[in-house]
């Protein structure tokens, strides 16, 4: 009867049933039907849960692999702890709230951004991490073989996308009309993270079109969260360590 058992979970792929099911045997514990059923359910759960998270984080492309646990909250890199957990608890995707996260080259703008999409992967939102040059560009190649409406539709149901580096280059007049198109599906609907080199009020400048950066910007500024991250490259800082 057991082998017939764990065959069947097998062939029916409740591998976390399955797993509890050979300990079980493998113990000799003692269990009433009751218990033994909710032991067995209760692993299957937790199965599928993992297997859920595993997917979200892969299907996101982070930069890093990041947790608040791992986080240099330092005084001199203003950022907070208390506010980082906020945001780890996810209310803010919940609510369609953006972020903004703005400091110098290598200050851990995107390991911090990461970080709150990792917490997010492991509540089972949908995640996207993107290079915000990188999309833009890819965007522009799509236009072309006609694949363009589907990405932006993929991308718009992201219950959290993650914009990283946004500011390197001024955006020309395809990219920046692209941009709108993102934001503008997002707003009021699903959360953005958007990161920087550049302080928020230089961003109108990088978008270019007075018309069109002001539509950007309001959509995705106003009322959003602010990080701003200060001290030197902690990249740097790693490199002379291992000195």
């Amino acid at each position: 009867m057991n082998n017939v058992l764990t065959n069947r979970m097998s062939e029916l792929k409740l591998y976390g049933m399955l797993e509890a099911w050979k300990a079980a045997l493998e113990t000799h514990a003692r269990y009433t039907n009751d218990e033994i059923v909710n032991v067995i359910v209760e692993a299957e759960w937790l199965y599928r849960q993992q297997k859920v998270q595993e997917r979200r984080i892969k299907q996101a492309k982070f930069r890093y692999p990041a947790l608040v646990a791992e986080l240099d909250f330092s005084a001199a890199r203003n950022i907070d702890k208390t506010q980082i957990v906020r945001f780890a608890t996810c209310s803010f995707i919940d609510q369609a709230e953006n972020i903004l996260i703005t400091g110098p080259t290598g200050a851990g703008k995107s390991y911090v951004a990461s970080t709150i999409g990792h917490h997010a992967c492991l509540k089972q939102y949908r995640v996207l991490y993107a290079n915000t040059n990188r999309l833009l560009a890819d965007l522009k190649t799509m236009k072309a073989d006609n694949s363009y409406p589907r990405t932006i539709a993929r991308i718009a149901k992201q219950q959290f996308l993650i914009l990283d580096d946004f500011g390197l280059q001024k955006l020309d007049v395809e990219a920046r009309l692209i941009l709108l198109d993102i934001i503008e599906d997002r707003h009021g609907r699903q959360a953005t993270i958007v990161t920087s080199q550049l302080p928020v009020k230089n961003w109108h400048d990088v978008i270019g079109d007075h018309t069109i950066a002001d539509a950007i910007l309001d959509r995705l500024v106003h009322a959003s969260h602010r990080i701003e991250i200060h001290g030197e490259s902690m990249r740097k800082k790693k490199a002379m360590g291992k000195k």
